[in-house]
């Protein structure tokens, strides 16, 4: 699939379009919001459990395929967050989620063809990370509050920093932390391992900054 070509932007669109309409119907009180995130949640969690059948039952089970990237953590998040409404893990989804999934999404690094079943899995997968968090953040069910911003980014070096042992015990690239895609990324304008490391930080605290102007609590007047 060739980035930003006809099959690539009516993926996006049809993505978009799901996260604008939901928010907006459920702000306008349109839709009920219990069923609208319970659905949400349980249709990622059965996505998954599909895909881990698929995966395992054609690769087997082997540490580099153990569900340790970021996106795999936002999408169990963003999936619990809409079952639970739990506020850290919405935070996490929230900033994680968009900035992690919004950019796997607009860069995707497909292993396998389009339209083989693991690039659908990919844009649906990425894709509902996304629509989760819009509906709960944007469509006011779970509105952040003050300090998520470092509450995620704490969160994310947190789980970075584990999974960086992980890496240095196995071998493996979880997070792309040892080395960058194959495929074109953001990654490529940040320069050499380890610089792109420090780089990816601050890229992603600008990014999780970005995501907070739009949602921030009002502040009150005195």
């Amino acid at each position: 699939m060739k980035i930003f070509g006809p099959t690539h932007l009516a993926l996006l669109s049809v993505i978009v379009a799901l996260c604008v309409m939901l928010p907006v119907l459920l702000r306008h009180g349109r839709v009920a919001s219990r069923p609208v995130r319970l659905a949400v949640g349980w249709a990622i969690v059965v996505n998954e459990l599909i895909w881990w059948g698929y995966r395992y039952s054609h690769e087997g089970v082997h540490l580099w395929n153990l569900p340790f990237q970021l996106c795999d953590v936002t999408l169990w998040a963003s999936a619990i967050a809409c079952l639970t409404l739990a506020t850290p893990l919405v935070e996490l989804a929230y900033f994680g989620g968009l900035a992690g999934a919004g950019m796997a999404l607009l860069t995707p690094d497909l292993w396998s063809p389009w339209p083989t079943y693991p690039a659908i899995y990919f844009f649906v997968a990425h894709g509902a990370i996304v629509l989760a968090v819009s509906i709960l953040v944007f469509g006011r069910i779970c509105p952040l509050r003050a300090g998520a911003l470092w509450r995620a980014f704490g969160m994310l070096l947190l789980f970075a920093a584990a999974i960086g042992i992980v890496n240095a015990l196995s071998g493996s690239n979880f997070m792309y932390l040892c080395r960058k895609p194959k495929g074109a990324s953001l990654l490529d304008s940040l320069g050499p391992w380890p610089n792109y490391l420090v780089g990816g930080a601050v890229v992603a605290l600008a990014l999780f900054w970005l995501l907070w102007l739009p949602v921030r609590p009002a502040k009150r007047k005195a």
